[in-house]
């Protein structure tokens, strides 16, 4: 078989191509985060992001079907993050029915009474946040938190949480809670990603005083 010039230009671009692919793999890296209150103390549910400055480093997001439970009468994560154009369910594993809602700019949407696992997945195609609550128990508030990129994390008990697989680059970094007291945009920090070694950074969010509706014994008997 005889290839000309052309082929073997081709070759070559074909070869440049997966080799600048895996030498992009080999250079993601982490982003591990710390978040704590404005006295100091590690803080739970904050959601981080990293938007690449350049887009071409926004990877092809994976399907995934993330779920939002109740139970024991309580919206279980209480905070989640999910791509942009995710299927939430929201099983109810108490034996007893809700009835979920949001009247959130972002997603406004209702499942009327039910128990179990009868409810159809939600498709939250906005971005934003999204407040659920159910019309049963007022006490029952979770949140949703739909990202536009595909590279966020949630921090646990500890503070603590780490954003993978993030290639080289500049990223755009912000830090949302549901009790902040200010915007989420003034927490942004442009953040390098430049070899394998996981980047550190850490925040500290001035928090508003929790309000909680106190659970009572609404509906007791009819199955509520």
């Amino acid at each position: 078989m005889v290839f000309n010039r052309d082929n073997r230009m081709t070759k070559r671009a074909i070869l440049f191509v997966i080799l600048f692919g895996l030498i992009s793999l080999a250079y993601a890296a982490e982003l591990q985060i710390v978040v704590k209150d404005g006295d100091g103390r590690v803080l739970e549910d904050a959601i981080v992001t990293a938007t690449p400055t350049d887009a071409k480093n926004i990877k092809k997001l994976k399907t995934s079907k993330p779920i939002v439970d109740q139970v024991g009468k309580e919206f279980l994560p209480h905070v989640i993050a999910v791509n942009v154009n995710s299927l939430v369910s929201f099983p109810n594993n108490d034996n007893i029915r809700h009835h979920v809602y949001s009247f959130s700019l972002a997603k406004k949407f209702e499942l009327p009474l039910y128990s179990g696992t009868a409810a159809p997945p939600v498709l939250f195609d906005k971005p934003g946040i999204v407040t659920l609550g159910c019309n049963i128990h007022d006490w029952m508030l979770g949140y949703i938190y739909v990202s536009e990129t595909p590279y966020f994390a949630r921090s646990e008990q500890d503070g603590k949480g780490t954003i993978h697989d993030l290639p080289m680059g500049e990223y755009t970094v912000k830090v949302w809670h549901p009790l902040m007291v200010n915007a989420e945009e003034s927490t942004a920090r442009k953040i390098v990603i430049g070899d394998t070694q996981p980047a550190n950074q850490e925040w500290q969010l001035p928090l508003k005083r929790p309000f909680k509706i106190p659970r009572n014994s609404v509906g007791i008997g009819f199955g509520y």
